[in-house]
């Protein structure tokens, strides 16, 4: 873990560290999914890897393949892998972006990961509505397109991806 990079735990997202970060994940609700305060911290809880920069300048939440989660694209991985640490989710500020916290979040996660014996990280990326830059920016860490999937009754598609390490 770099200077920057810091651990989050639950008692992180009490008081306004709290309330910036559910701010920080709410602000990018159509690409992360909303969180009420409850469902944060049942997250972090449960996270392989849960990470922040700043205050709320970056967060990244991870789980590997034996958490207690319910999300239908960490359920598309756990049918398919014995083994994987998934990305559930990443986001950085508006206000922090061309910094390279994302990078830094991704490369600690990498490291954690490796440490832990994992070989494969995976995550998906909107596709319908798309998110180009998650796309670019996934592709240049060397994730490749593993499967599709429409999801909420067809409102949205995402990419499945992976990395291996």
């Amino acid at each position: 873990m770099t200077d920057l990079v810091k651990p989050l735990t639950t008692d992180d997202l009490t008081g306004p560290d709290g309330e910036a970060l559910l701010a920080l994940n709410n602000d990018h609700a159509v690409e992360l999914s909303w969180l009420e305060p409850e469902r944060m911290a049942h997250l972090v809880a449960e996270a392989f890897v849960a990470r922040r920069v700043g205050l709320a300048d970056a967060l990244l939440l991870t789980f590997d393949h034996s958490a207690d989660y319910d999300s239908v694209n960490y359920l598309w991985f756990r049918e398919r892998y014995s083994a994987f640490v998934y990305v559930d989710r990443v986001v950085v500020a508006d206000s922090a972006r061309g910094r390279g916290l994302a990078r830094a979040l991704y490369d600690d996660l990498f490291s954690a990961a490796r440490s832990a014996g994992h070989d494969r990280i995976v995550c998906e990326v909107n596709s319908d509505p798309p998110n180009p830059a998650s796309d670019a920016f996934h592709a240049a860490l060397g994730f490749v397109p593993v499967g599709t999937a429409q999801i909420h009754g067809g409102k949205k598609t995402v990419t499945y991806l992976e990395r291996r390490l």
